[in-house]
């Protein structure tokens, strides 16, 4: 017997913020300060990690040098992507969740000072009902930010889901034995999140929106 949807755990860049574009060129800003090797595919690969990972993963010659880079990033993100938003449909999905009585919440491998300063930004601190960033827990794909959201909502993995853009989130899922749903329209591709044996993969938010309720209405019917 299926089990019903209570909780649906939502990445944040690249699945419900239209910014890879911007942190893709902050990356590349900052290795350029300190005259290093970067392409757009390696700086798009690591979306999803927690700053300390991303920095390991991109940087791993001069450790020295890994605060002063994550900073220059830093810095020229918040400076650059003011004018970041949702991608369109996202609002009214999240509302139209809400309204049904879904729980939502967000795992992310933004900071907390990052995640505080979107969730303000799209004026979208009431929607959720807990955030779980990098920077106060594991990285993905370790799976203990869910675990913590799951703790803290008092629903079951089993009647959650993790909506993600990136092998990291799907396998965090994975980890936990939590059902997931992939996003293509953010940073990996449907070859690379279908590894993850996802619900399903949307192609846009629209499809995302349809499919979210398609697995709320399956409990109704059981």
């Amino acid at each position: 017997m299926k089990k019903p949807v209570a909780l649906i755990i939502f990445d944040w860049d690249g699945t419900l913020f239209d910014s890879v574009g911007q942190i893709v060129k902050s990356l590349r800003f900052a290795a350029d300060q300190f005259h290093q090797p970067l392409t757009d595919e390696a700086a798009k690969s690591i979306i999803g990690l927690g700053l300390p990972e991303v920095a390991q993963v991109l940087f791993p010659s001069v450790p020295e040098l890994h605060e002063a880079i994550l900073k220059s990033y830093g810095d020229h993100y918040v400076e650059h992507s003011k004018e970041d938003k949702w991608f369109d449909g996202v609002d009214e999905m999240l509302r139209d969740l809400k309204s049904q009585g879904i729980l939502l919440a967000v795992a992310t491998g933004k900071s907390r000072r990052g995640l505080d300063r979107v969730l303000k930004q799209t004026q979208s601190t009431d929607l959720f009902v807990a955030t779980r960033a990098a920077s106060e827990t594991k990285s993905k794909p370790d799976p203990l930010m869910l675990a913590e959201i799951l703790e803290v909502t008092g629903i079951d993995t089993e009647n959650a889901i993790m909506v993600g853009d990136t092998s990291y989130d799907l396998e965090m899922a994975r980890n936990i034995d939590m059902p997931r749903v992939g996003v293509s329209y953010g940073v990996h591709t449907v070859d690379v999140l279908a590894q993850y044996q996802p619900i399903d993969i949307a192609n846009t938010v629209a499809q995302l929106h349809t499919i979210l309720n398609q697995q709320i209405q399956l409990k109704e019917a059981v």
